[in-house]
């Protein structure tokens, strides 16, 4: 069977109408949004979406509004006629690929003004290139923890840059993994609290044979460090262990795995166990929560979770 050509298109008007033309046939539209450099992981959203809608469109852009100056975002990888051909490998392929230069470039409406810098650490590489955008979406419970404490900025550049998604797009579904836990657990909270008439779908995290959880920031690292970061996925498994079989002392649980994580040779970020709805840290498992993770190996912050259900 020959491999499904998809649609690419750049031009937000034009995404916008092709979604109204085929919901107006009685299609439904699934959206999966990356930021490219695709892998299994991102694959597997793409089948699952398949599952819930007719028709598929995966969104390709690196969000500015989500990385601080400080960060990655200059370096992160892309390989666009890759990704093409690794959703054409899809069972039912994709519909479109939706592929914009720049979801912030307004136009003539767009104002150029010099950036206020007393809060720089809350600013992004959107400000900083003074593109004029001055409208934000704040998730403001779900976004203080975990990621938000060491990346300020990150989470209000994710829920605006996924309201823009959904408002260009306007499907019925949208498919996000659940290696970001927090990402789509603020994302789910945004759509309840806006009212988008779209399902959010978390789909289950996609390890490598030896256990490493798939992300794209996964090229960066050292055969060395590659295998220094296996700690992670072995120590919250010896974790989660520990808890269906006892011990449900959150503090004594996160010395197992941050222990673990710097004797293998890595920076632990944050080792948190929350409740799977609220984020809200717990000190003794009485139900469900997750244990999330950020570590640094090298120069590369990696992220794992694990739900934990007693």
């Amino acid at each position: 069977m020959e491999a499904k050509e998809p649609l690419i298109i750049t031009d937000k008007d034009q995404m916008r109408q092709w979604s109204r033309s085929m919901r107006a046939q009685g299609n439904t539209i699934g959206l999966v949004p990356t930021m490219g450099y695709l892998h299994e992981g991102h694959l597997s959203l793409v089948r699952e979406s398949h599952k819930h809608a007719q028709l598929v469109v995966v969104s390709i852009y690196v969000n500015p509004g989500q990385f601080a100056p400080s960060e990655d975002l200059s370096t992160y990888p892309s390989d666009f006629p890759g990704d093409i051909r690794k959703l054409k490998s899809v069972p039912g392929g994709v519909d479109v690929v939706f592929h914009p230069h720049n979801l912030y470039d307004y136009g003539v409406d767009g104002v150029q003004r010099e950036v206020r810098k007393e809060k720089a650490g809350a600013i992004s590489c959107l400000e900083e290139k003074v593109l004029g955008h001055e409208t934000w979406i704040r998730v403001e419970r779900l976004e203080r923890g975990m990621c938000g404490k060491s990346r300020p900025a990150f989470f209000r550049g994710v829920a605006t840059v996924v309201t823009k998604l959904f408002n260009i797009v306007e499907p019925d579904v949208a498919i996000f993994g659940k290696k970001d836990y927090q990402q789509w657990r603020l994302v789910r909270r945004m759509v309840r609290d806006l009212d988008f008439a779209i399902k959010v779908i978390g789909s289950e995290i996609v390890r490598d044979e030896d256990g490493l959880a798939m992300s794209s920031r996964n090229v960066h690292l050292s055969p060395e460090d590659r295998e220094k970061a296996l700690s992670i996925n072995r120590s919250l498994s010896k974790a989660k262990c520990a808890a269906q079989n006892g011990q449900v002392s959150s503090r004594a649980l996160k010395n197992l795995v941050v222990q673990a994580i710097q004797e293998a040779g890595g920076k632990v970020d944050y080792a948190e166990i929350v409740d799977q709805e609220s984020l809200e840290e717990v000190e003794e498992i009485k139900g469900g929560v997750v244990f999330c993770v950020a570590a640094w190996f090298g120069k590369v912050r990696l992220l794992d979770n694990m739900e934990i259900n007693v």
